[in-house]
């Protein structure tokens, strides 16, 4: 039940922050973060899936699963409407037939250890893509502030991705490219941490967010280093579900903070 809560209030959080009410983006930063988002949500498709191969009946994965999918196609909707330039719009056109593509990986067969080369490539390719995305609407922004919102969000997307290869890595599949891009994510993702702590942007509430986030972080590596490539240790793999989504939960909030910015 308390996994439920939080998952439920993540979700919650999410799509409080897409504004459901007027569906559009704001402004640049706004869209640098919902582009960025994007990002996130490709690699937390993967975990959900890559969860729901190692225990089906998982209601949580599940949740996730069905919500990052109707979120990400929000989303894609809105960064496309919002394009100022051919060079954006073909980003996200290239990006919408991605998506398709992936959908069909996500959804088209059970999940399976059969099928997650596949999911793993396809998602792959909505990742570059959401990136490309990103840093365009960045570049667009023209602002200092906007930098930081890239990199608060490209966090969400890290603790995605390293909870999506730790579950690949139990499979096992790709298991030495899964352990590598976890270590490579964790180093990544500390020292943008530390960036975003000493940025002149960086306000007392950001600061104390991002305390929070650390606390979280600590939890998630713990777990994240127990990994054992092809063992079944389902408290390991919930353990790393959750503090994955608890984590996610404290950086989107940064990123949200520094999006609110108009310096």
């Amino acid at each position: 039940m308390h996994r439920r809560t939080l998952l439920h209030g993540l979700a919650a959080t999410l799509v409080a922050s897409t504004g459901t009410t007027h569906a559009q983006v704001r402004d640049f930063n706004d869209a640098v973060n919902k582009a960025g988002r994007q990002r996130m949500l490709s690699q937390r498709m993967g975990k959900a899936w890559l969860a729901l191969v190692h225990k089906p009946g998982n209601d949580s994965a599940r949740a996730v699963l069905d919500q990052s999918m109707a979120l990400f196609d929000r989303q894609l909707v809105e960064l496309k409407a919002f394009a100022p330039n051919a060079q954006i719009q073909g980003t996200y056109a290239q990006l919408e037939a991605a998506w398709s593509a992936h959908k069909l990986a996500l959804v088209g067969s059970v999940p399976a250890k059969s099928g997650a080369e596949t999911l793993l490539a396809a998602d792959a390719r909505v990742l570059a893509l959401a990136h490309q995305g990103t840093v365009q609407y960045e570049a667009a922004a023209g602002k200092p502030v906007a930098i930081l919102v890239n990199v608060a969000g490209r966090q969400r997307m890290l603790s995605q991705r390293m909870a999506k290869f730790y579950l690949a890595a139990l499979l096992p599949v790709q298991e030495q490219v899964a352990t590598a891009e976890i270590a490579k994510a964790r180093t990544e993702f500390l020292a943008a941490l530390e960036q975003l702590r000493t940025a002149p942007q960086a306000t007392d509430r950001i600061r104390e967010e991002l305390q929070l986030a650390q606390g979280q972080w600590v939890f998630f590596d713990a777990a994240l280093q127990r990994l054992q490539p092809g063992a079944q240790a389902a408290r390991q793999i919930a353990e790393v579900f959750t503090a994955s989504e608890n984590l996610l939960t404290s950086l989107d909030r940064v990123t949200g903070l520094y999006a609110a910015q108009t310096a």
